[in-house]
C-alpha cells in the first residue's frame, strides 16, 4: 500500500472499453495525425503527400460512446464553427521508439472509431497568426471513441470503408487505404519523435468532407468491421 499523500484526489484514470473483454483500455496520450488524406487536405487547402505531422489532445479530452448507445458531447465555448472528423484510432499496446513501419503491428493493442472535434474558426485565427492552435483541437469533450476491438479481431482495417452521417445523411465516406501515411508508417514517425507507451491511441487522420454541426446534430460514423460511433451535440 502507498504511504504517497496528494494536495487533493487525484483525476481518475480515462479508459476506453474493449469489446467482448471485461478489462478496459487505460488512456495515456492522445497523438493525432494532420491532413492524412490527400482529398481532406485539398479542400483544406493543401496538397500533395507532406511530411507527417502531428498533434495531441489530453487523455481527459477522451469521451467514451459505448456500444449501442449515443454519448453526449457539448457545444464547446469561443467557437461558432465546430467541425466533425471521423478517424480510424490505433491503440498502442506495446510501447517503444523508433519503431520500423515493418515491425509496427507488434506493437498495435487494437483499433476503434474516434471523433476529432475541432473548433475550425478559433484554429483557422491561431494558423493566420502563427500561434499554437491547442485551443481548436485540444478542449474538453474533443475526442470522442467508441469501443475498442482488438487487432486480431479487426479484420482488414487497413482497406475499410470510413464513413459519417450526420442527422442520417452522408457528409463524409471514403476508405482507411486512401491514407497517405498509412498505419505503420504513422507509427514508425511517430516514434521517432515520442517514445510511444501502452495506452496510447492515435488518431489516424480524416478524409474530406469535414463540415459545421450545431446543438441537437447526431453524429453516427464507422470504420467497417469496427463498433461504429454515436454522438449527439448537446
Amino acid at each position: 500500500m502507498s504511504d504517497t499523500s496528494y494536495a487533493f484526489a487525484p483525476p481518475a484514470v480515462v479508459s476506453v472499453p474493449v469489446l467482448g473483454r471485461p478489462e478496459r483500455f487505460p488512456v495515456h496520450r492522445v497523438y493525432c495525425v494532420g491532413r492524412n488524406y490527400e482529398e481532406h487536405a485539398k479542400e483544406m487547402g493543401f496538397t500533395g503527400r507532406e511530411p507527417p505531422f502531428f498533434f495531441l489532445k489530453p487523455a481527459d479530452a477522451v469521451v467514451v460512446a459505448d456500444a449501442g448507445q449515443t454519448a453526449t458531447i457539448h457545444y464547446p465555448s469561443l467557437t461558432q464553427n465546430l467541425h466533425h472528423e471521423i478517424e480510424l484510432v490505433v491503440a498502442i499496446g506495446v510501447g517503444g521508439k523508433h519503431i520500423k513501419a515493418a515491425d509496427a503491428a507488434k506493437h498495435i493493442y487494437g483499433y476503434a472509431v474516434g471523433l476529432d472535434m475541432t473548433r475550425r474558426d478559433l484554429q483557422n485565427d491561431m494558423k493566420k497568426q502563427g500561434r499554437p492552435w491547442c485551443i481548436g483541437k485540444a478542449y474538453d469533450q474533443s475526442a470522442p471513441i467508441g469501443p475498442i476491438t482488438l487487432a486480431a479481431e479487426a479484420g482488414a482495417v487497413n482497406e475499410a470503408p470510413i464513413w459519417l452521417q450526420v442527422n442520417g445523411a452522408d457528409r463524409q465516406r471514403s476508405t482507411v487505404a486512401k491514407l497517405i501515411w498509412n498505419v505503420a508508417e504513422t507509427i514508425e514517425h511517430l516514434s521517432a519523435a515520442w517514445e510511444l507507451q501502452a495506452g496510447d491511441l492515435i488518431y489516424t487522420g480524416t478524409p474530406e468532407g469535414v463540415a459545421a454541426v450545431v446543438s441537437g446534430d447526431t453524429l453516427h460514423g464507422g470504420v467497417d468491421g469496427l463498433t461504429p460511433i454515436s454522438v449527439r451535440v448537446a
